[in-house]
């Protein structure tokens, strides 16, 4: 892996951290405090799409072959997210560019779809790290998950004067992949049949 490549990786995490969590919380914020419902329902949407971009983290913490799949998978069902809704689209399409919560949150989302096929790219040129993240050529992928590890290890330990470990870490990981896949496939099966594209943000607000 070349000095560039390791930069380009180094530099798509870091970005993915301000435009997958750093902005979305202030927007989030920001909804609340205006009152307005389309965006506050298109995070909150969002949000709970984004658990399994945390959940790929525990897996790339705990070294799961298969975690690179998993992170590029999060990405791409975080972008979509924030297109899908007709309901929002169509809201969002009545402002103007003077209004600067729904101006921010619509230069967001394509930076997020940016990011997210720049991180899709990323994984592509070392497709091995795909399903082989343990290797040595996949060792730039599994830096920032293992900064994270050493910050859950403190914590863990600090509340409660447990070892974090990283098979734990995978474990917590796997589970959690299976209950999100299971409320996904739930929502697929009920809710999507029903209400389609369909937020219902202006008759359930923040439900």
């Amino acid at each position: 892996m070349n000095v560039f490549n390791q930069l380009s990786i180094w530099l798509s995490f870091r970005l993915s951290i301000i435009f997958l969590i750093g902005i979305p919380v202030t927007l989030f914020f920001w909804s609340i405090k205006k009152s307005n419902k389309a965006v506050n329902k298109l995070l909150s949407i969002y949000w709970k799409i984004s658990l399994l971009f945390f959940i790929s983290l525990l897996l790339l913490i705990g070294k799961y072959n298969y975690a690179l799949i998993v992170t590029n998978i999060s990405t791409l069902l975080m972008t979509i997210s924030v297109w899908f809704w007709n309901d929002i689209n169509d809201e969002l399409k009545e402002y103007d560019f003077s209004n600067s919560l729904i101006s921010t949150t619509k230069i967001w989302r394509w930076s997020l779809t940016f990011i997210s096929f720049n991180f899709l790219i990323q994984s592509l040129r070392n497709f091995n790290c795909f399903s082989f993240i343990n290797s040595a050529a996949c060792e730039m992928w599994l830096q920032p998950s293992t900064n994270l590890y050493i910050i859950i290890k403190n914590l863990f330990n600090f509340f409660f004067g447990a070892n974090f470990t990283q098979p734990i870490a995978k474990f917590l990981g796997l589970f959690s992949l299976l209950i999100y896949t299971l409320g996904l496939i739930q929502w697929s099966i009920i809710k999507f049949p029903k209400n389609g594209r369909n937020s219902c943000f202006s008759e359930n607000g923040r439900s």
